[in-house]
């Protein structure tokens, strides 16, 4: 699996959601540009020293931004009001990238959770 593997399944949406996952792409490369880009759980995500820290989904009437662990979106709860989510999925509209801002802190807050001695 490779960066081309991530092209591909954005290649396959339609517009707007290609351009606008396409944007969270680049925003999380450019927040952890050492992330190797894969396909986990048949979706694109971003691993740091072998641990998935991002990811992200196209869906008929949403995107989804992924953490990878269903402790990071009740940690940002005052950040994310408004959003809408499930226990390990944050939902945002087909065409409107996430601001830098939060993907920061939503990769900050998986990040840290992956330091922290288990």
């Amino acid at each position: 699996m490779s960066a081309r593997d991530v092209d591909d399944y954005l290649e396959r949406l339609d517009e707007p959601k290609r351009s606008t996952l396409a944007a969270v792409r680049r925003t999380i490369l450019e927040i952890i540009p050492e992330a190797e880009q894969v396909i986990s759980y048949r979706v694109p995500a971003f691993r740091v020293d072998g641990k998935t820290v991002a990811g992200f989904a196209a869906f008929k009437n949403h995107l989804s931004y992924l953490p990878f662990s269903g402790s990071v979106l009740p940690r940002l709860t005052e950040e994310l009001r408004g959003y809408t989510m499930t226990k390990s999925a944050l939902h945002f509209p087909v065409d409107r990238p996430l601001p830098k801002t939060l993907v920061r802190k939503l990769i900050a807050a998986r990040r840290s959770e992956i330091r922290r001695p288990q």
